[in-house]
């Protein structure tokens, strides 16, 4: 995840053959990318299991504008 990244709500994967892609959070859907889908497997499974996480640091990383004077 990247801070102040575009909508909608993703998470990036970069392959051991950097290959990348963009997937929405809430469907797993890929957004933008290409990979081999063995090698995205792995990325799948876990954000299957973390997507209250992953909704969590998008709204602390791409939604909450930092208080003026502090740093994220």
């Amino acid at each position: 995840m990247y801070f102040d990244d575009h909508p909608p709500p993703h998470f990036h994967v970069i392959t051991r053959k950097d290959e990348r892609i963009a997937v929405v959070i809430e469907t797993l859907v890929i957004q933008a990318g290409s990979a081999d889908s063995r090698d995205t497997a792995e990325a799948f499974e876990w954000a299957d299991g973390q997507r209250t996480k992953l909704r969590a640091h998008w709204k602390e990383y791409s939604e909450v504008q930092p208080q003026k004077g502090k740093k994220r």
